[in-house]
């Protein structure tokens, strides 16, 4: 077992400690809240006051994980890299671009400090679930550290082995893999994220389309501004959206993970009604559709999504209004009202 230090206490840092500590391992904390560092000491952390009192309590070579978001993760190494000594390990498991990884490793490399750059999939189910963890950095650090991913990994009885597959001793089938050197890791995770943006995407759409199956038995204005249903009659169907997305989870070619926690909110409530459609990202997407811009790899399916999320929080709307304006120069077409400004009216 080893001793691991953990910097940010959020739900994923938090859950991590806890599912270490119960794989055995010392896990020394600190946050900046100190609630978060409280309620783990109480759990069996060792907790610290500061970066400083954090590292007087580690042993050498520290492995110190950073559990930040990506945007302070420079400064809190700026804080934390004149406190360590040769042949400690810096791990950043947050969300990092996998530049800022390649140029992180080297700076910290001048201090004779190593650097493993870790993609964490999991989110707050990783707990009970585990975390799928993509790995970069130098082999032998990364070796070093395979008890501590082993730990947080899901372990290989999560999912039957893939059929012909011929690598018996292979980390991936635990559910960590060292992926390369120093970005590779974030750089996998960057990925993976782009493509759950098309998944989520495609899900919502294609309940989208079920909900309003029965758009038919609604009066529609005949207008030149719109263009008319031809045939309601085939779109009259009421359908129950919590109970198709529990049919899809069982044996159906859509099923994931994905489609699980779209039945459990579904199943909360069908309306969403506790939601604003307002889609944030947080980054990864975007990240991706570069990648594949510049590397020449079409990626319409995860551009799409990625648009679509600027679109959801109100960047499409002034774009959308020239087109209507426009709509009224060359044609005189008067832009309609929606549903619910017609409703207030």
């Amino acid at each position: 077992m080893m001793q691991i230090g953990m910097i940010g206490l959020g739900r994923m840092g938090s859950n991590m400690v806890r599912r270490l500590m119960q794989g055995g391992h010392e896990c020394v904390v600190y946050n900046r809240h100190v609630a978060a560092i409280q309620q783990l000491q109480d759990e069996g952390a060792v907790g610290t006051a500061s970066l400083q009192d954090l590292i007087a309590r580690m042993t050498k070579p520290r492995a110190i994980w950073l559990m930040v978001p990506a945007a302070i993760v420079d400064a809190m190494l700026t804080q934390l890299a004149p406190l360590l000594e040769e042949g400690d390990i810096v791990i950043d498991g947050g969300n990092s671009y996998y530049r800022d990884d390649i140029r992180r490793a080297a700076e910290l490399q001048q201090k004779g400090l190593h650097y493993v750059d870790v993609g964490t999939s999991g989110g707050v189910a990783g707990l009970e679930r585990g975390y799928c963890l993509m790995i970069g950095g130098e082999p032998d650090i990364v070796k070093h550290l395979n008890p501590i991913f082993a730990t947080l990994a899901p372990g290989s009885g999560t999912a039957p082995r893939t059929p012909g597959r011929n690598k018996v001793d292979a980390t991936a089938e635990q559910g960590y893999l060292h992926c390369g050197p120093h970005g590779a890791g974030h750089f996998v995770k960057m990925v993976h994220n782009g493509i759950e943006y098309g998944l989520m995407a495609a899900y919502a759409e294609g309940m989208n389309i079920l909900r309003h199956a029965n758009i038919g038995k609604h009066a529609h204005d005949s207008d030149a501004e719109t263009s008319p249903m031809d045939n309601p009659e085939f779109y009259q169907y009421e359908l129950d959206l919590p109970e198709i997305a529990e049919l899809w989870r069982r044996g159906s070619v859509v099923a994931s993970w994905l489609l699980d926690l779209t039945a459990a909110a579904l199943a909360e409530d069908a309306d969403l009604a506790g939601f604003s459609g307002r889609v944030s990202d947080s980054g990864e997407g975007r990240w991706t559709v570069l990648a594949s811009i510049e590397e020449g790899v079409p990626t319409p399916v995860i551009s799409a999504a990625l648009f679509e999320r600027f679109a959801s929080r109100g960047d499409a709307d002034y774009a959308n209004r020239l087109q209507s304006a426009m709509r009224k120069q060359f044609g005189g077409h008067d832009e309609k009202k929606s549903a619910a400004v017609s409703n207030q009216n």
